[in-house]
């Protein structure tokens, strides 16, 4: 035990200082980012290298449904999972001593599983560094606080704040707006500073209990791993004080839908300086190539920045949502937008993920199109210095256009992997089938005696 201890981070070893380790959740990302896993006593986790999971876990639908059609056949052999030590973290909510650890996911013959979300990042960012560059991100998250839901068949509420009344919508950076939930934020902090998980800032967003919590810069799959770790303890803190949080793209009619806004740089290597900025501090071509890449390959990827039908309900003009890939300075109404910053930090904003992407497959997808970008050698269109929602919608309309696309990127499914590609068409195929046999309460309301 001692040993095994030694492995881990600062933050987990103070966690447990003086006390017994009682659990150890072994987790992995599914494709909807769900954790999938095991849990087991601290003393057995000590003691063993791996554990199993059937490949399986990656075939289902979120409504928990299987694909069939895969790589090898149904077979569902077992993948090898072993734990990366530089993720174990507390899970400060439970009853007893317990820690988290996100796994490496291989086959039996020790190759990385190619559609684990977790590797396909892994693997874009490869492709960078193979050239000798290193991407850097910083996400943004947006998120709901909404009253309890227990009936799918009602819609939404926001959830009641300390003064007795419902969180009001439009106060956006409202510093009172925020104290109306402040037990649920101060949870959130109190969970953060528990996992050693830094925040760098928290603000109220435009919809009615939306919040926006900022994370610093820095590695792709570090910051991935981290908004796995976030999704779930936000939850928890919600729960604690009579609350749900929901990152559904659009969870409230009439209210903004929310974002994973993800802030790219690239750094060169060997010299460490920021690509996107010459000496001088002008703009480099490689900043215009990043950006053209944006421009020409994010109608492929939307499947994965918006992948379940909710999502495209986001895409609405003037809800704070981009509908097009314009690109321009400090301009909020453009898909990809250049925010004030020094030379060193300069840098490029992709606004159209949505909040209930998968982190490593929204961030692997959005840093795929900048990758292939930057080895076009493409200029950007130009840029947009007005109100981009005049401009034409680019974004495909729903999930079976945004597979269309997905599909017919040969590009795309090359940097990202055939078979992951395959996979996630599969899923998502499936998902939109199983949506369409669903009647909705607007088709009853206006084509039962109308039609």
């Amino acid at each position: 035990m001692r040993d095994f201890l030694a492995k881990l981070p600062d933050t987990a070893q103070s966690y447990l200082a003086g006390r017994v380790l009682d659990e150890v959740e072994c987790i992995v990302s599914d494709l909807a980012g769900v954790a999938r896993g095991k849990a087991m006593p601290g003393a057995k986790f000590a003691k063993q290298s791996h554990f199993y999971l059937p490949n399986s876990i990656f075939f289902q639908t979120i409504t928990g449904d299987w694909i069939e059609d895969v790589p090898g056949g149904y077979t569902e052999p077992d993948m090898v999972l072993t734990p990366d030590f530089d993720t174990a973290t507390p899970a400060p909510w439970t009853a007893d001593w317990t820690l988290q650890v996100i796994h490496n996911i291989d086959d039996q013959d020790g190759q990385p599983i190619p559609f684990a979300p977790r590797n396909v990042l892994k693997r874009v960012v490869a492709q960078y560094n193979a050239r000798g560059w290193q991407p850097v991100v910083a996400p943004e998250m947006e998120f709901f606080l909404v009253a309890p839901n227990t009936d799918p068949g009602q819609a939404i509420q926001p959830p009641m704040g300390r003064s007795g009344r419902p969180a009001a919508a439009r106060q956006a950076y409202s510093m009172s707006a925020v104290d109306e939930y402040g037990p649920v934020i101060d949870d959130i902090y109190d969970f953060a500073e528990a996992q050693g998980l830094e925040i760098d800032g928290i603000v109220q967003e435009g919809g009615a209990g939306q919040i926006e919590l900022n994370l610093r810069h820095g590695d792709p799959v570090k910051l991935a791993d981290e908004i796995f770790y976030f999704k779930r303890l936000i939850r928890e803190a919600a729960l604690r004080h009579n609350c749900y949080a929901t990152f559904m793209a659009k969870p409230i009619e009439g209210e903004p839908g929310s974002a994973m806004h993800i802030h790219h740089s690239v750094v060169d290597m060997q010299s460490g300086a920021n690509i996107f900025s010459a000496r001088d501090g002008a703009e480099t071509p490689a900043f215009g190539h990043f950006i053209a890449g944006l421009q020409r390959h994010l109608p492929s990827a939307i499947a994965l920045l918006a992948p379940y039908v909710n999502s495209y309900r986001r895409y609405v003009p003037d809800f704070a949502a981009p509908i097009n890939l314009e690109w321009g300075h400090d301009n909020r109404t453009t898909g990809i937008r250049i925010p004030v910053s020094d030379p060193g930090a300069r840098r490029v904003e992709n606004r159209l993920p949505g909040m209930d992407c998968n982190p490593y497959l929204g961030i692997a997808a959005s840093l795929a199109c900048g990758y292939l970008g930057l080895t076009e050698g493409r200029a950007p269109g130009p840029e947009c210095d007005g109100d981009a929602y005049d401009a034409e919608d680019q974004v495909p309309r729903g999930l079976g256009d945004a597979l269309d696309l997905f599909r017919a990127n040969d590009a795309m499914t090359e940097l990202l992997h055939p078979d992951f590609c395959r996979i996630y068409a599969g899923v998502k195929d499936l998902e939109y089938k199983e949506f369409l046999q669903v009647i909705s309460p607007w088709e009853r309301e206006h084509l039962l005696l109308n039609v």
